[in-house]
């Protein structure tokens, strides 16, 4: 006969929820999904990649990744890994940071076609548009703080930075007007260096025009 002690709900030998069991379930569903996106990414590029290959290489249904991501915009913005790979600019000399940074950005865009698909993505998917300001708030604001002589103007500066670049990048590799892809980077750097270098170094009570 057992002596009616039974274990409390909650101690140490009770049975796990439901819930929890669903939630485990969910959260390694997710994680699998967003590994073979990944890789599938990765090695076919975002025009090429699939939900359904991207399904069956995470070996679940394609209406999963649906039902956790909605489209393949979103687990794009999801999944994919974006590094501006910004190297320290600390012994750039200053008279030469527009131009450092310039270059830097033309050899990511040019070389990385996940980032063009990621500001494709961005125009329409909120998650990527998330992204994208998660990685210029986090990455190239932090890189302008450390160089610009006021710290506390970095957002802002920051800010018109990225108005340059991305309004490059989107016209060169994502609406690809003519005029903007025929431009070699070189030309580019000679164009844009002198106005990044004003963003980052001018002061800005020097640039008001008094009416």
């Amino acid at each position: 006969m057992t002596d009616g002690v039974h274990p409390q709900r909650g101690g140490p030998d009770a049975e796990p929820a439901a819930g929890a069991g669903r939630t485990r379930r969910s959260d390694a569903t997710r994680a699998a999904i967003l590994r073979a996106a990944q890789a599938r990414f990765a090695a076919d590029g975002y025009d090429r990649a699939t939900i359904r290959a991207i399904a069956a290489d995470a070996r679940i249904d394609p209406s999963m990744v649906m039902r956790y991501y909605g489209s393949k915009e979103g687990l794009f913005a999801a999944a994919a890994e974006f590094d501006l790979r910004l190297p320290d600019f600390a012994g750039v000399p200053p008279e030469r940071l527009g131009e450092a940074l310039v270059g830097h950005f033309l050899t990511r865009w040019e070389g990385d076609a996940t980032l063009p698909a990621l500001l494709r993505t961005a125009c329409t998917n909120p998650g990527a548009a998330e992204r994208v300001r998660a990685i210029f708030a986090g990455q190239l604001g932090v890189a302008v703080a450390r160089v610009v002589a006021d710290p506390t103007q970095a957002p802002r500066r920051a800010g018109l930075i990225a108005s340059q670049l991305l309004g490059v990048a989107l016209t060169r590799y994502v609406l690809r007007l003519p005029p903007m892809v025929d431009i070699p980077p070189a030309d580019l750097l000679t164009w844009l260096a002198p106005t990044i270098q004003r963003y980052l170094t001018a002061d800005p009570t020097q640039a008001r025009v008094d009416p």
